[in-house]
C-alpha cells in the first residue's frame, strides 16, 4: 500500500468514526465522562504537580547553588528537600493568612455590630432633622433583640455542623480523589526528571523529528510561561496587599490589616478582585465613620489605579512577555468568556499564542526575504 492510499484510508476511517460519534453523541459523552471519572485522581495530581512545581524550582535552584558552594552538602537529596520546603512554605502561608484574616474578620463583625447599634439614635435624629418620619424605623429597631439573634445563631451551629458532616460524608469519594491526587503529585514531582526523559523518548520514537521538536518546544514554552505568570501573580499579591496596608495606615483608616489581606487574596482575580475588596472595606469602614469610608474608596482607587497602570502590567505582563495592552485585553476577554477562571488563565494562554504567532510570522518573513 503506497503512501497516498494509506492517507486516503486514514481519512476515510476518521470520517466514519466522526460520523458514528456524532450519531451517538450522548453515549460518547457518557463514555468520556466515565473515563474522566476513572482517571480523575491522576488529573488532579498532574494539576497539583504543575502548580507546586513553580515554587519547587526556585528551591531546587537555591539548594543546587548551596550544594556547589558547600562540599559537605553534595549528598543532600535536592528534589526531596525542595518538595518538603515547598509544602512547608505553603502550609505556613495558609496559616499566616488564616491567623491574620479570621481574627480580624471576627473582631470587625463585632465592632461593626456594636458601632451600628450605638449610632442608630444619631442617624435617626439626623433623619428627623431633615423632615423624614422615623417612627417605623424606630419600631423595627426596637423589636430587634440582638442577644436573641446571637443565641439563635449559636444554637443553630449544631444543625449547621450536622449539615456539614452529612455533606462531607456524601462527598467522601471526592476527598479520597483529592488525597490520591496529592499523593500522585508528590510522586510526579519526585520523579519528574525521569518522567520528562521517558516522555521525550516516546515522542521522538513515534513521531518525526521536526514534529517532536515542535511539541517539545511548545511544551517547554507553556511550562515556562505559566511558571513566570504564577510567580508574577504571587509577587503582585504581596505588592498590592502591602501598598493597601501602608496607604490605609498613613491615612489612619481602620481595618488596614484585614483589607490588605483580603486585597492580596482577591488579587489573584485580575483587575476585578481588588474592586470587590474595596467594596467590602468601604462597607466595614462606613459603620465606623462615613467620611472615612469615602476617603477609603478614594485612597483604594488611587492605589488601584497606580497598581493597574504601572505595576500589574509590568510585574505580571512582563513576566510572561506581554505588553500592557495585551495583558489587559486578555484578562477582559477571558473574564467575559469564562468568568474568574478565564481571567486567571487567559494571560498565560495569550502569551503562548503570541509567541507562536510571532515565530510563525518571522519564519514567513524570512522565507519571503522581508526585513521589518
Amino acid at each position: 500500500m503506497d503512501k497516498e492510499t494509506r492517507k486516503s484510508m486514514l481519512l476515510i476511517a476518521f470520517g466514519v468514526s466522526l460520523f458514528a460519534a456524532l450519531m451517538n453523541l450522548t453515549r460518547v459523552i457518557t463514555a468520556v465522562g466515565k473515563c474522566i471519572e476513572l482517571i480523575f485522581p491522576v488529573i488532579v495530581g498532574l494539576i497539583l504537580a504543575f502548580i507546586l512545581n513553580v515554587p519547587m524550582k526556585k528551591f531546587e535552584s537555591l539548594f543546587r547553588r548551596l550544594k556547589e558552594k558547600n562540599g559537605k552538602m553534595k549528598k543532600i537529596p535536592v528534589l526531596k528537600l525542595s518538595l518538603f520546603a515547598t509544602i512547608l512554605c505553603i502550609v505556613a502561608l495558609v496559616y499566616l493568612v488564616y491567623t491574620m484574616f479570621v481574627p480580624g474578620l471576627v473582631s470587625s463583625v463585632r465592632s461593626v455590630t456594636t458601632i451600628f447599634m450605638d449610632n442608630v439614635p444619631k442617624w435617626l435624629a439626623w433623619l428627623r432633622t431633615n423632615g423624614i418620619d422615623t417612627a417605623w424605623i424606630s419600631k423595627q429597631i426596637a423589636s430587634w433583640d440582638l442577644n436573641k439573634v446571637i443565641a439563635e445563631i449559636t444554637g443553630s451551629a449544631g444543625n449547621v455542623m450536622n449539615s456539614i458532616v452529612t455533606a462531607t460524608t456524601s462527598a467522601f469519594s471526592i476527598a479520597v480523589n483529592g488525597l490520591m491526587g496529592f499523593v500522585i503529585a508528590i510522586y510526579v514531582l519526585l520523579s519528574k526528571e525521569s518522567l520528562v526523559r521517558q516522555c521525550k523518548k516516546m515522542i521522538y520514537a513515534h513521531l518525526k523529528k521536526n514534529i517532536a521538536d515542535k511539541i517539545c518546544y511548545v511544551s517547554k514554552m507553556v511550562n515556562d510561561t505559566y511558571s513566570k505568570f504564577f510567580s508574577g501573580q504571587c509577587m503582585e499579591a504581596v505588592i498590592l496587599g502591602g501598598l493597601m496596608f501602608l496607604s490605609f495606615t498613613i491615612f489612619g483608616l481602620p481595618y488596614a490589616n484585614l483589607i490588605a489581606v483580603l486585597t492580596a487574596v482577591l488579587s489573584f482575580i485580575p483587575y476585578i478582585g481588588a474592586f470587590v475588596s474595596c467594596f467590602i472595606g468601604a462597607l466595614l469602614i462606613l459603620m465606623v465613620n462615613p467620611w472615612k469610608a469615602v476617603l477609603s474608596v478614594i485612597v483604594y482607587q488611587v492605589v488601584q489605579f497606580v497598581e493597574n497602570q504601572f505595576i500589574y502590567p509590568r510585574v505580571v505582563g512582563g513576566s510572561v512577555g506581554l505588553a500592557p495592552l495585551w495583558t489587559l485585553s486578555a484578562a477582559l476577554v477571558g473574564g467575559n468568556m469564562f468568568g474568574v477562571m478565564g481571567m486567571i488563565f487567559a494571560i498565560p494562554i495569550t502569551a503562548v499564542l503570541y509567541v507562536l504567532i510571532k515565530d510563525d510570522a518571522n519564519r514567513r518573513l524570512e522565507r519571503k526575504k522581508i526585513d521589518l
